[in-house]
């Protein structure tokens, strides 16, 4: 028997048990794109109105920040590729991490691995079949992009660049999650040093493309997929290299997996006391111990980007330049200091999307403690199931406030230390960070309501953040009535700093957390635990 024997059964296992999920990835990776592209056909039908938004954009930090730098402003595919090519890049990735994860390291974590081993299966048929399936969604996702761009008449080589890019770097992750799969025992703990990996990417670009220093953009997997320039002379050479780097975190992942046991990761959990300090007595010290590595990873990333992106802020102004038209704009805005706070009023709001998901995560620990059985052995003690959620809930709602106040205060600081005022804008940007909370809050209550009365659906609070991530991002752009929009809490979230504040909108999003929060511990009340 060899190493591989059995891995086309187990490919068309994981295809079956992921046969409602995967195809909704597909269709929204290759939908955004496509999407896209027939609403900038429509919004700017001539060149010189490209163009107009080509200068626009090219003159605005914050939006090469949050999209990256424009190659072709004179045609729809170049705008389509600005436009897109980030979305569709960081969904591959978070596709092909999940993918990855919940096919190899969380089938050892559940005991299944073991039972799969003990048929005629080979050693490596497990994560051979979880990379298949991983290639072959990458692969549809590209082949539809490439039909969906060929049905709105954009140019074929162009169209190949974009698709390929996409599908490179979703298997350019899948490799960095079959690494981080061999480090730890714990399937959620190779999820989040992934998609800390990613995070990390994607701050790498955006601060390079807002910077203007190419060096740093080249150093992420996402400004390769840009610089592949979809649409505009493309540089097919960087496909080879997306190609050849992920084929070498494959090799990687093999030769870590040779150096464990089956079910062992290669960084050994540490042994616990033999008994609990004073400290572990109440559900809510049981969930901050359970929660504070993730909570300090998130902190440390925030801390570094509002660093970062403060830092940028007090060079916005030097765009003017000797362009009248912008000149003229900034100085019905209210001058260079307008321009500076739309900065950072957009970049609040994408920290905002990204706590948004530090809040879902933090709160599906309650459904990971109840599939592994560590929510019954608390129950069944004087533990009411109210208090045991609440502890995780607390953690959640806590967390993802920190981590803003953090981003808000790095952010405040360091634009303070360029212009001599820290305090005054340490103070200013963190409230303009705070007035996101209520937002990010609704993620975590959705969680909860998706735990309580539909178990086996609360991935689907993923689904709700990038729903809204779209809503908010690309709403606009693809024309989505404006009634629709506003179903994304972050469209009630005000625009700060320079905007106004009401406080309406902000109660109003509490209160709905509150509502969703109580009926979904109400249904946690009336079902089974390990139910469906």
């Amino acid at each position: 028997m060899t190493a591989l024997a059995g891995t086309g059964v187990l490919v068309r296992l994981a295809l079956r048990r992921d046969r409602l999920l995967l195809p909704i990835w597909i269709l929204v990776i290759a939908a955004i794109p496509v999407a896209t592209a027939s609403a900038i056909a429509e919004l700017y039908p001539d060149v010189g109105s490209r163009l107009a938004l080509g200068a626009t954009i090219m003159a605005n930090p914050a939006l090469q920040a949050l999209t990256g730098p424009i190659f072709d402003p004179t045609s729809v595919g170049g705008l389509t590729a600005w436009r897109a090519i980030t979305f569709a890049t960081v969904l591959a990735a978070l596709m092909s991490i999940m993918l990855v994860t919940r096919h190899t390291r969380a089938e050892e974590e559940s005991g299944r691995a073991e039972l799969i081993g003990a048929a005629p299966v080979g050693r490596y048929a497990l994560p051979a079949a979880a990379v298949l399936v991983t290639g072959l969604a990458n692969l549809l996702a590209a082949l539809l992009l490439i039909a969906g761009f060929a049905g709105q008449g954009l140019p074929a080589a162009g169209s190949i660049a974009f698709a390929g890019a996409v599908a490179g770097v979703g298997l350019v992750f899948a490799g960095i999650a079959a690494v981080t799969a061999q480090l730890t025992e714990n399937a959620r703990t190779a999820n989040a040093l992934a998609i800390a990996v990613l995070g990390l990417f994607l701050l790498l670009r955006a601060a390079g493309d807002a910077a203007g220093a190419e060096a740093v953009s080249w150093l992420s997997p996402l400004g390769w997929a840009q610089r592949t320039r979809a649409f505009a002379d493309e540089r097919w050479w960087l496909l080879a290299i997306v190609a050849a780097v992920a084929i070498l975190l494959v090799a990687a992942a093999d030769l870590l997996a040779r150096r464990r046991d089956l079910g062992a990761g290669l960084l050994p959990s540490r042994r616990g006391p033999a008994s609990a300090a004073a400290s572990l007595r109440s559900p809510l010290a049981l969930a901050w111990r359970l929660q504070r590595g993730l909570l300090l990873g998130w902190a440390a990333a925030f801390a570094v980007a509002g660093a970062v992106f403060g830092s940028l802020a007090a060079g916005v102004g030097d765009i003017v330049g000797d362009n009248p038209q912008i000149a003229d704009m900034l100085a019905r805005l209210g001058g260079a200091g307008a321009l500076t706070d739309t900065f950072f009023a957009t970049q609040l709001s994408l920290f905002a999307l990204v706590a948004g998901g530090y809040a879902v995560q933090a709160t599906l620990r309650l459904r990971a403690e109840e599939s592994i059985g560590r929510a019954e052995p608390v129950l069944v003690a004087a533990v009411p199931r109210w208090r045991w959620l609440a502890g995780h809930l607390a953690c959640a709602l806590a967390g993802s406030a920190l981590i803003l106040a953090i981003a808000g205060l790095a952010a405040g600081l360091a634009h303070g230390l360029r212009i001599g005022e820290p305090a005054t804008q340490a103070i200013r940007i963190l409230g303009a960070a705070l007035a996101q909370i209520p937002a990010v809050w609704v993620l975590a209550a959705i969680t909860v309501l998706l735990f309580g009365l539909l178990p086996r659906a609360t991935s689907l609070a993923w689904a709700f953040l990038v729903v809204f991530a779209l809503l908010g991002q690309l709403g606009e752009l693809l024309q989505i009535d404006e009634r629709i929009r506003r179903l994304s809490p972050f469209a009630h979230s005000p625009s700060l700093p320079g905007g106004t504040i009401a406080v309406g909108p902000l109660i109003g999003l509490c209160l709905l957390s509150a509502a969703l929060m109580a009926a979904g511990l109400a249904g946690f009340h009336r079902r089974d635990l390990n139910s469906d």
